[in-house]
């Protein structure tokens, strides 16, 4: 309403104005020439001509104004939505001017700073107001400034403000006019803040690089050069750290807009001269105005390192550190995939004689360094002719290339003359000899599974052959394996299938002639190969880990039966059973034990646990586990004594009631040339320990004669009855009793 009410204001005084111009012509025409009437009517005239133009200036004029109101509303509403407010202010009459703005800005209303002119500054963030004494001296100076502070809103917001101000000065050098154009950029700096935390506090590098020199770089890519603050490599070349042909990959120099982004792994060198690994990522962007590149990254060091852990894992042997199985195939394969007919290979597969008893007597500690020793041993002997790698356990593979049968028996040999020296543990000395088996590439085999199949095959013939030898393979070899591996599968059915049975063997008092004691032995009943001697199947036990369910099977059965036979009032003499080495070493041997006692409902001391002499070798775990078996009340006894290879001085450590006689010292009684001297030693030292001596394999009566004349306490043997099964043992047992006038219940 108000623009309309000024233009008609606005006509009526130009109305006003020709009107008074047309009557001061009249009368100015009038007093000086007051005859010429023409005057008048000349006044009339342009009165009357000077009304149509002034309407079409004053019709232009209005809508000029117009124009300018609207475009004024307009830049009123840009303002607001840009939130942007203009101040201005004329020192010189103090008029201040501020657009509607400065109230969406700072949440005043514009009265309140028309009010008081020092508001803007009193609402000013209180760590913010060091900057107004810098925005002074260069508005003194007639500089335009610009500056960054936050306001405190009636509200409590804080928000930012961009502050551009236009200083006006006189020729005096006053300050004489000042404008200012104030805008909000809290949500700007809220974002810049947020990146820069993101990027500051990073534990990733970020850097950016132009025209081969470093821009910037946060914490942690000083950190990962050695740096302790970034002005230390801000400016400097990037080559001072990253190789050259990195620079070149990320196109450091030249760099466009249109290139893509990359991602590498590289080698960093620090300041103190050590280098890491890292992996980068780079991508063009715009810094300052010009083209550069943001290379994101991190330190891959410990990444690198467990990497290459992982990969010896994978393709080396832990212990000896030659290639593992993994690493000889993926090898041998390669070398398959690009060799020629007419180039021989040879594959020797190569297994330790007597380790495992070694290993077993003196434990797996001396047993891991004996390993190394060979691993040493082998790489010596076959130096550069050949790719050595362990396969597992004491069992090791060579590969030799470009080489004929003459050659690999050349190496084979070498390996044996070596092995002809001692290796020592521990101040100690041990004889390991090798058993090798040899495959020929293309005649034994095109393929790694065919060569290694027969190479093994052929050691196992070098085994058979007295081992310490090396044998090739041929293919009637082929047989001698086939047969070993049914046996294994046979032999692991044969407990579901009910093919193992139980023998047993009377042991009996040589003084009195009663029976003291039973032994349970193991017969197997093949359904196609008929009866299987022990001497045959318990190795490959041993060797498999069979013999640990077997064993427990055999305990088991041997308590089942000697409980029958207890209840029955045939038996009140204990039952003995063997346990191997394996068995010994199962964590879970005591609580077995104990398990089948309790469900048997059979006495402890009605169980005798018949044990090697090399589980001596391990004092301290053996004498900790044959003493809780003491305390539950089992016996104990050594079997085979004098077989082992342990020291004898060894048996006062542990809680042993018996020792066995092996049957071998037994036969030399009557067909070795000392005639018994190593019996009655063993019983004298029996006898010196307070130990009972049993002596087993008796046939004949000058054998009985020979161990009742030194005090043997007790036999067994076919002298007095071969193992025999659970029935004929039943009838044994009953004509022992009517003999001996035992009654039966």
């Amino acid at each position: 309403m108000r623009p309309k009410l000024e233009h008609f204001q606005l006509k009526w005084i130009v109305f006003f104005c020709l009107i008074t111009m047309s009557e001061i012509l009249d009368i100015t025409a009038s007093f000086f020439h007051s005859t010429i009437v023409v005057f008048r009517y000349v006044s009339i005239v342009v009165l009357l001509g000077i009304i149509p133009f002034l309407i079409v200036t004053l019709k232009r004029w209005v809508n000029t104004e117009e124009e300018l109101m609207q475009n004024k509303q307009k830049l009123n509403n840009i303002f607001d939505t840009l939130d942007v407010a203009i101040w201005s202010h004329d020192l010189k009459t103090d008029t201040l001017f501020i657009t509607q703005g400065i109230e969406k800005l700072y949440g005043y209303e514009s009265e309140d700073f028309y009010q008081d002119h020092q508001l803007w500054k009193k609402v000013i963030y209180p760590d913010d107001l060091p900057i107004l004494a810098k925005r002074k001296a260069k508005v003194a100076q007639g500089e335009i400034v610009t500056s960054e502070y936050r306001i405190i809103r009636p509200d409590g917001e804080v928000r930012w403000i961009l502050d551009r101000g236009f200083p006006t000065l006189s020729l005096q050098g006053n300050l004489d006019h000042f404008n200012s154009v104030l805008f909000d950029i809290t949500d700007l700096k809220e974002s810049e803040d947020r990146y820069r935390s993101l990027v500051e506090m990073s534990p990733d590098i970020i850097a950016v690089v132009s025209q081969d020199k470093i821009d910037y770089i946060n914490e942690a890519g000083c950190k990962l050069v050695g740096a302790s603050h970034p002005e230390e490599l801000i400016g400097q070349s990037p080559l001072n750290f990253v190789p050259a042909e990195i620079i070149e990959a990320f196109r450091i120099k030249g760099v466009t807009h249109h290139e893509k982004s990359k991602r590498l792994e590289f080698q960093v060198k620090q300041l103190n001269g050590e280098t890491i690994d890292v992996e980068m990522a780079s991508a063009p962007i715009f810094y300052e105005g010009r083209f550069a590149v943001q290379v994101v990254g991190r330190d891959i060091t410990e990444r690198k390192i467990a990497e290459k852990t992982i990969q010896n894992m994978a393709y080396f042997d832990s212990l000896t550190s030659l290639p593992n199985r993994n690493q000889f195939r993926n090898h041998l394969n390669e070398v398959l995939n690009r060799q020629l007919d007419s180039n021989l290979l040879a594959v020797l597969f190569l297994d330790l004689d007597r380790f495992k008893v070694i290993n077993d007597t003196k434990g797996h500690t001396v047993g891991d360094k004996i390993l190394q020793r060979v691993a040493n041993r082998l790489e010596m002997a076959v130096q550069d002719d050949g790719f050595v790698s362990r396969q597992g356990g004491d069992e090791f593979i060579i590969l030799l290339e470009d080489t004929d049968k003459e050659r690999a028996a050349v190496v084979a040999q070498r390996i044996l003359y070596e092995f002809s020296k001692p290796l020592e543990v521990n101040s100690q000395e041990f004889f390991v000899t090798p058993s090798i088996g040899i495959s020929l590439y293309p005649t034994d085999g095109l393929d790694e599974e065919s060569l290694i199949k027969n190479a093994d095959i052929a050691m196992y013939q070098a085994k058979e052959r007295g081992k310490n030898n090396f044998r090739f393979y041929s293919s009637n070899l082929n047989g001698l394996s086939v047969q070993k591996m049914e046996m294994e599968n046979a032999l692991r059915k044969a407990i579901e299938k009910n093919q193992l049975a139980l023998y047993y063997q009377p042991q009996i008092s040589l003084a009195t002639g009663e029976l003291v004691g039973i032994e349970a032995l193991i017969r197997w009943q093949h359904p196609e190969h008929g009866f299987i001697a022990p001497s045959e199947f318990i190795p490959l036990a041993e060797e498999t880990g069979l013999i640990v369910p077997i064993g427990k099977w055999v305990l088991w059965e041997a308590c089942i039966q000697r409980k029958a036979w207890g209840n029955a009032g045939l038996c009140h003499v204990p039952v003995a059973v063997n346990v191997s080495v394996r068995q010994f070493e199962d964590d879970h041997l005591i609580e077995y034990i104990s398990t089948v006692l309790d469900e048997v409902g059979l006495e402890a001391d009605q169980l005798e646990l018949e044990i090697t002499e090399s589980i001596m070798q391990n004092l301290e775990n053996s004498t900790i586990i044959l003493n809780q078996l003491k305390k539950r009340g089992v016996l104990l006894s050594i079997d085979d004594f004098g077989t082992g290879y342990s020291s004898l001085s060894y048996l006062k450590h542990l809680p042993i009631d018996k020792i066995k006689i092996d049957k071998t010292f037994v036969d030399d009684i009557i067909y070795h040339s000392n005639q018994g001297v190593m019996v009655k030693t063993i019983i004298d030292m029996g006898l010196n320990l307070n130990f009972t001596v049993i002596a087993e394999g008796i046939e004949t009566d000058e054998q009985l004669f020979f161990l009742k004349k030194n005090e043997c306490k007790i036999g067994q043997g076919y002298l007095f009855s071969k193992p025999i099964p659970s029935e004929q043992m039943e009838e044994y047992l009953l004509n022992t009793n009517r003999k001996s006038g035992t009654p039966n219940s």
